[in-house]
């Protein structure tokens, strides 16, 4: 069935997803793209990860993409359900979106068509500093889903889309920082230490401001504003933090000049 097709590990509130198939290029199966999700929705419900960081295998490649030449074997009930019912490509980028915490790709090698959009559904995207990005839907014949789309024009914008797609080019590393298809390029040798610290940075901040905060910008990317029921939902989440232990332990250690040790309620 292939259970090491995605490495888990959770590890100082930061959860790692490494996907596993260097020998296709981290190519997304179906069944792996199911596993992402699992994944990252257990996580959601257990309130411990406050920081996501997905990876690829090996060296050369963070996702080649979706692998349409790869059927699920043997798998479980419950990713047969989701198979039989839902898009799971949708689905996975919808559930990194919408991961109550931050999340960082952390770009380990070249990043192609879903592959390049998995890292775009994630909040920060740091990579190495040769990396080689593109979306080659035109290339094949294919018309890319909507909702992929909306991503790659909420991250750069319009014109820019419309290039990334219309010529399905490849892009430097240089010219994915400039278009804002990453947040920041590092030496190939320095990617995990320079990811993972950032993802420390994150972790050690009190984690209702940071699920809160994401639910709230989450809220004027599926609407442009807020309606009357995401106030209330947004004020909810306020009065949650303001009346939180986290906020008396915030303040405190603000005073005594230490680092703050937060508990999440």
């Amino acid at each position: 069935m292939g259970d090491d097709i995605l490495k888990q590990e959770v590890q100082d509130h930061i959860g790692t997803l490494t996907l596993n198939r260097a020998e296709k290029r981290n190519a997304l199966s179906p069944d792996l793209i199911v596993r992402i999700h699992l994944a990252l929705e257990q996580w959601a419900h257990s309130r411990d990860v406050w920081v996501v960081v997905i990876t690829g295998a090996g060296e050369k490649a963070f996702s080649a993409g979706y692998d349409i030449s790869s059927l699920p074997t043997d798998i479980t009930p419950e990713m047969a359900d989701l198979l039989r019912n839902h898009n799971p490509l949708t689905l996975t980028m919808d559930s990194m979106v919408s991961f109550p915490y931050p999340t960082i790709a952390m770009l380990n090698g070249y990043a192609y068509g879903a592959g390049l959009n998995l890292a775009l559904c994630c909040d920060f995207r740091i990579a190495i500093d040769h990396i080689s990005v593109s979306m080659p839907p035109v290339k094949l014949g294919l018309v890319y889903h909507p909702e992929g789309i909306r991503q790659f024009i909420e991250v750069v914008g319009v014109p820019r889309a419309r290039e990334i797609f219309f010529t399905g080019r490849r892009y430097s590393g240089k010219e994915a920082l400039k278009m804002g298809l990453v947040n920041e390029l590092v030496p190939a040798e320095k990617l995990a230490a320079r990811t993972y610290a950032v993802a420390s940075e994150i972790a050690s901040n009190a984690p209702l401001s940071l699920r809160g905060i994401k639910r709230i910008m989450n809220m004027f990317r599926n609407a442009g504003c807020l309606t009357g029921q995401d106030r209330q939902e947004a004020e909810a989440l306020m009065n949650e933090a303001y009346a939180s232990k986290d906020l008396l332990e915030g303040q405190k250690a603000f005073f005594e000049r230490r680092k703050p040790n937060f508990i999440g309620h």
